[in-house]
């Protein structure tokens, strides 16, 4: 390709950029009775990370809402994918998925507003029974891509907004 079509090339995707509407929604995540979530991890530092990594992608999903508008979500019952077994390493213990009846669940509560106006409210049960049998975007690394992924399907379905 010649510099002056890659230039123009170029030229035409930060145009698109900028026709692009502007997303910076905000959220905030909070957990109702977390001890009482099935299926975490034991030790209490795991726990919040584990808790802490699920919000923030919720936080990450809720920058594509539009700006101005804020989701505050209410997790209420959270089950990630597979079940934990008593591992003799380390004393932590390990989550083996076996893609039977051990597919992510959560309920949530939310409300989405802008402009000082209730857009949207509900609860809703998400869940991603397939969850294995699915293309998944994220990394096999990634100990919550299951449930990355079912987040990512409720904004999809909820509030028409693709993930990245």
């Amino acid at each position: 390709m010649t510099p002056t079509r890659i230039s123009l090339a170029l030229a035409g995707l930060f145009s698109l950029a900028a026709a692009a509407p502007a997303r910076a929604g905000e959220a905030v995540i909070t957990y109702v009775h977390p001890e009482t979530f099935f299926d975490l991890p034991f030790a209490t530092w795991e726990r919040q990370d584990m808790l802490k990594n699920v919000a923030d992608h919720f936080i990450t999903e809720a920058r594509l809402l539009p700006q101005g508008q804020e989701l505050k979500v209410e997790v209420l019952d959270f089950d990630p994918a597979g079940r934990l077994h008593p591992s003799f390493r380390g004393g932590s213990e390990i989550r083996v998925v076996t893609g039977r009846a051990d597919w992510p669940r959560m309920t949530v509560r939310y409300t989405l507003t802008g402009n000082g106006q209730v857009l949207a409210s509900g609860e809703d049960q998400l869940s991603n029974m397939n969850y294995q049998m699915r293309i998944n975007r994220y990394w096999d690394s990634d100990p919550l891509r299951y449930e990355k992924q079912m987040i990512d399907d409720w904004f999809k379905q909820r509030f028409n907004i693709a993930s990245r």
